[in-house]
């Protein structure tokens, strides 16, 4: 009797169970496996293809010529003359607007934080400004109007010193891609950090104020421990995107003089598109691919710890 029970009770316990999963799991599948299976498709093919023509012998002169390889573009790309510098200059322009931006954006909002003055807000808009300017037309503005040799600004700046005018371009070009390029992202940590910084309470500067703080002492003791999200956030972003900078590069000096300005995403289109070796190109593409989701792993879990921390 006892037994009998029992199973009349797993069965009922089963049979509520069933419908009550069918809830959980109907709508929700049915919702998302449209914007799933398309995010998938969007991402598989283009990586498949790519994967593709890493192991073959592909080049757009001789499109007949498509025989398997194996590791052989890797090897090639790896040991090409342009793999080291354009290594370095990734490695060099992704830190230094990081530090360009990270510096001057926190700088930046704890003055416009601290200063009252009129036309504060027209101010904020303007240094947000260049965020929002496609970065081929900002590269042409810099190209042509600043750091033109013969009409550019600086250039009408040197000859008023008496000074001979500089080629940027030319003589300074990885400088002058990194200048073009903080200008670009500054405004976007100057928007993270000055948003973070209004959350700030203020009953603590109050305080700290009471006791005695200076400015100095409240902006390395308060200010600074409350930026870390914000900053780490930053860093994270903009590490993401500044790996893959192109446009810019493209546009003013096409990597040159040599390898001077050519990053690893130049390489690969000079790869692909000037010397039309598609293969090494895509091999290049995934190593490309692999750093950047190294980087991306590594600032998340420093994001994370600094998450944990704080919370």
């Amino acid at each position: 009797m006892t037994s009998t029970t029992t199973l009349d009770t797993e069965r009922a316990d089963a049979h509520q169970d069933r419908p009550s999963s069918r809830r959980r799991l109907k709508p929700g599948w049915f919702l998302v496996s449209p914007s799933v299976a398309l995010l998938l498709l969007w991402m598989i093919v283009p990586l498949g293809m790519t994967v593709y023509f890493s192991v073959i012998r592909y080049n757009l002169l001789y499109p007949g010529d498509n025989d398997f390889v194996g590791l052989e573009n890797f090897e090639y790309f790896l040991t090409d003359a342009g793999f080291m510098p354009g290594m370095l200059n990734t490695l060099v322009l992704v830190g230094s607007v990081l530090l360009i931006s990270v510096v001057l954006g926190v700088l930046i909002s704890a003055l416009l934080e601290a200063a009252d003055f009129p036309g504060r807000g027209i101010t904020r808009v303007l240094l947000i400004s260049p965020f929002f300017i496609m970065p081929t037309v900002s590269a042409l503005v810099w190209k042509n109007l600043i750091y033109h040799p013969v009409s550019g600004i600086l250039a009408a700046v040197w000859r008023f010193f008496g000074a001979q005018p500089v080629d940027w371009l030319a003589q300074h070009p990885l400088l002058s891609i990194v200048i073009i390029v903080s200008w670009q992202w500054l405004p976007f940590a100057i928007l993270i950090l000055m948003t973070a910084m209004q959350s700030l309470d203020q009953e603590q500067k109050e305080a700290a104020r009471l006791d005695g703080a200076g400015p100095i002492a409240i902006f390395w003791h308060l200010t600074l421990p409350h930026l870390a999200r914000p900053i780490a956030v930053v860093v994270m972003i903009e590490t993401i995107f500044l790996l893959s900078v192109f446009a810019e590069i493209f546009t003013t000096t096409s990597g040159g003089p040599g390898y001077a300005s050519t990053n690893l995403a130049y390489l690969i289109y000079n790869q692909a598109l000037l010397q039309f070796d598609v293969g090494m190109a895509s091999a290049g593409g995934l190593i490309a691919v692999v750093i950047a989701n190294i980087a991306a792993i590594i600032l998340v879990r420093m994001l994370g710890k600094n998450l944990t921390e704080k919370y």
